[in-house]
């Protein structure tokens, strides 16, 4: 039951933050019962506690940006108005890491082929 209980109360809560309502415990519950779906007591205010202070909508559409796009995106306007030598040494940095990464499992002794 409680899988169910989950998803109705995910479910209240994304139609409460599409219509920009403040998501409470009160108005879950209130979308549960017109649905006529029965969940235990604590679900609501649990949902409404977890998402309290939470942009949702900024959480869900940035759903495919990882860790790793944050700086990048940053960092392109930066090299836009950076000197055209920034580019070459960004190139050897890039290079030389991926020498280490190679002789750090040679050290090891781990290889592809072994």
């Amino acid at each position: 039951m409680s899988n169910k209980s989950e998803l109705a109360c995910i479910y209240s809560a994304l139609i409460l933050v599409d219509d920009e309502v403040a998501v409470t415990g009160e108005k879950i519950q209130t979308i549960l019962k017109a649905a006529a779906v029965d969940v235990d007591p604590y679900w609501p205010g649990l949902f409404a506690k977890a998402l309290e202070g939470i942009n949702v909508k900024d959480l869900i559409t940035n759903v495919g940006a990882g860790v790793g796009a944050g700086p990048a995106v940053g960092a392109a306007p930066a090299a836009a108005g950076a000197a055209p030598e920034a580019a070459p040494a960004e190139k050897k940095e890039e290079a030389k890491k991926k020498e280490e990464s190679e002789e750090s499992d040679d050290d090891m002794g781990f290889g592809l082929f072994d």
